[in-house]
């Protein structure tokens, strides 16, 4: 009987170890520069869709580069919308990728741009970063500013990664 009680403890310490530390819980994670450390993450799933909204630093106008999480859990860039051409932005679509001109401001289109994480940094001159959001089949869509969670200047890497449940419990959600 204690043999059976020791084996039972055995298997229910065993599913708790594994229920704790086996990568399950898919998110858009910011780790601190060229580390393991977490900064912030948000729950996402293949599908779900991600902007991220910033001020250029010397046209002072929004740019926006939006993203979707492919079926192989990375990000692709779709589309990015721009006010003026410049430093640092695009002057034309490239091969394959359209070109349009709509409501005063320029989309660069099909881009089919893959990353399996890409690096960014938090805005230190004009730090007005936002992270915007939806998740797949709901409409309503959700935004933060980095400001709120990330120091200005600071860089981070962002990937899609699965997260074990004590992570995902301790760590900083960004959508709460």
């Amino acid at each position: 009987m204690k043999f059976k009680k020791m084996i039972i403890a055995f298997i229910i310490l065993l599913l708790i170890v594994l229920i704790l530390f086996i990568p399950s819980r898919t998110a858009l994670v910011f780790y601190q520069e060229n580390t393991k450390e977490i900064a912030a993450f948000l729950p996402m799933n293949k599908g779900d869709q991600f902007d991220i909204i910033f001020t250029h630093s010397i046209h002072l106008t929004d740019v926006e580069e939006k993203y979707i999480i492919t079926a192989d859990l990375n990000i692709e860039q779709y589309e990015m919308i721009f006010e003026s051409f410049g430093i640092g932005m695009p002057s034309n679509a490239e091969e394959g990728q359209t070109f349009e001109a709509k409501d005063g401001k320029y989309h660069i289109g099909n881009m089919n741009i893959r990353f399996e994480s890409m690096n960014i940094r938090n805005g230190k001159t004009v730090s007005e970063h936002r992270l915007r959001w939806q998740y797949a089949g709901d409409d309503e869509e959700q935004m933060v500013w980095f400001n709120d969670y990330f120091e200005p200047g600071a860089r981070y890497t962002v990937k899609i990664d699965k997260l074990p449940l004590w992570k995902y419990l301790k760590g900083v959600k960004i959508d709460e």
